[in-house]
């Protein structure tokens, strides 16, 4: 019997990291946590050892990378950086990125975000 792998989804979810994040002047400045949720698509038939695949870390040391590299105003530019930073490994064929912000309508809702899928062309 064939068995053929049409794609590997590898994920990383409740990611918690801290960034200097929003356009209001309350957050200029200020470090607030983001919950974040990574899912990649990487053929990994026949996957044994860890460098047959992707290593969940590189996603953990993506997005600490962004979230410290300076402020960002929106929510959709730094899930597009980290879908991005995931597409960099030439396996990933597609990155969804969902990034939520907990304190964003606090104590109204639990969360706001935004959630991003890039494909490789």
């Amino acid at each position: 019997m064939a068995i053929r792998t049409v794609m590997t989804k590898i994920f990383v979810t409740g990611l918690k990291v801290q960034a200097e994040i929003g356009v209001y002047k309350h957050e200029i400045g200020r470090v607030q946590p983001l919950v974040v949720d990574v899912e990649l698509d990487v053929p990994t038939a026949g996957a044994e050892r860890l460098s047959d695949t992707l290593n969940y870390e590189t996603i953990l040391g993506a997005a600490r990378e962004i979230a410290g590299g300076g402020h960002i105003e929106l929510v959709e530019a730094f899930a597009e950086r980290l879908a991005r930073a995931c597409l960099a490994d030439e396996r990933v064929t597609q990155a969804r990125v969902r990034v939520e912000k907990p304190l964003a309508l606090a104590p109204d809702a639990v969360a706001a975000g935004v959630e991003i899928t890039l494909t490789r062309n």
